[in-house]
């Protein structure tokens, strides 16, 4: 081959490859778009560990993504209150909503699920339920005719039963008492004589400083311990008995999620896959020690009375049959769920509460 013949092919070559160059990167910007959302969340930022949850998905995402697919998060009240997070994600307002879904049971009581329902499941069975179960599949059936889409992003493990100014022995000493309480739990304490309040994260202390409302529940002592309760009312109650496993959603409109590349989507669910486990690892570790700090400032812990946890647990299972016979979405979620619920707690029996209930034993005798 002589030298012209050689470099005229050479030539021909490179002028191809600079050619599949040029049809490879905008091949690449298709597949990777630059997309940027904003996430609206329930919580204040100076209660990190549950707000951090946004952050955790924003951060994952990102980088999954190389930085082309970006979620900016933003405090309660930043974009709109707490209280009209998934309003706004319908809406079109914001693309995302980090939140927990129970606070939206004025809407329809089936969001109650996607957080919680008193005598529910512990962290655990939740996760299970969401991801092995069906409770993924029948949430977003539900989460659909509002426009929305949503994956598990957090859990806070079982809460607290709330603060109180006075005691509560008995279920007369219930009878009157003004209380925060969030989602179906609301409806409960009204069959025993509470007064229900639905009130946002970061207005709780002022109204309980106030006098406004007589007892408040929020999460746990973490939480519990920034916002200062202790400080308003003495008496702290367990177990939160309507929170036993609460997951906190990340919602998504609709129409943007389905429009996102498959991807782009994975990436986002392994984000919220990752959120949840953190958040509930966060409070496992913090809570014991500003339990401690509690205590210690004058907190005075006290358990619900045997008296009031039935009669309660009974007020929920009538409850639940009375808007199961008016609303399908409603019924089909809970007899799903308990169905799994009778099985897992006769696994948990045998594994986790047996095993559990050694070590406390240990740990009382000073052997821990």
């Amino acid at each position: 081959m002589d030298r012209r013949s050689f470099f005229k092919k050479a030539g021909t070559a490179g002028a191809g490859a600079v050619a599949a160059t040029a049809l490879a990167a905008p091949a690449i910007a298709q597949e990777n778009p630059k997309i940027a959302w904003r996430m609206t969340s329930s919580f204040p930022k100076s209660l990190d560990t549950i707000y951090g949850g946004a952050e955790d998905i924003a951060k994952h995402v990102a980088a999954a993504t190389d930085g082309n697919f970006t979620i900016q998060p933003f405090a309660a009240g930043e974009v709109v209150p707490g209280l009209q997070a998934v309003d706004a994600v319908a809406a079109g307002t914001v693309e995302a909503a980090h939140t927990t879904s129970y606070y939206f049971v004025g809407k329809d009581p089936a969001y109650a699920f996607g957080t919680a329902i008193p005598f529910g499941l512990n962290s655990r069975l939740t996760n299970a339920w969401f991801y092995e179960g069906n409770g993924n599949t029948l949430m977003n059936e539900f989460y659909a005719t509002q426009g929305m889409y949503a994956l598990p992003a957090g859990n806070t493990g079982a809460q607290m039963g709330g603060w109180f100014r006075k005691e509560i022995n008995t279920l007369d000493d219930l009878k009157g008492v003004k209380m925060r309480i969030a989602g179906l739990a609301g409806r409960i304490m009204e069959k025993v004589g509470v007064i229900p309040q639905q009130i946002a994260g970061g207005d709780i202390y002022p109204a309980l400083e106030k006098g406004t409302i007589d007892a408040a529940e929020f999460v746990g002592p973490y939480d519990d311990l920034k916002l200062g309760f202790h400080k308003v009312a003495k008496y702290y109650y367990y177990p939160g008995w309507w929170e036993g496993g609460p997951t906190v959603h990340a919602f998504f409109n609709l129409e943007k999620w389905s429009g996102l590349p498959k991807h782009y989507q994975a990436a986002l669910t392994d984000a919220c896959a990752f959120a949840n486990t953190n958040m509930l690892a966060k409070y496992d570790m913090k809570n014991p020690t500003a339990l401690k700090q509690l205590v210690a400032e004058g907190a005075t812990l006290r358990p619900f009375s045997q008296e009031i946890m039935e009669a309660c647990f009974q007020a929920a299972t009538g409850i639940y049959n009375e808007i199961s016979g008016t609303n399908q979405y409603f019924k089909k979620i809970y007899e799903d769920q308990t169905a799994f619920k009778r099985d897992a707690y006769l696994w948990m029996q045998l594994s986790e509460y047996t095993f559990d209930t050694f070590m406390m034993i240990q740990q009382r005798a000073g052997k821990l």
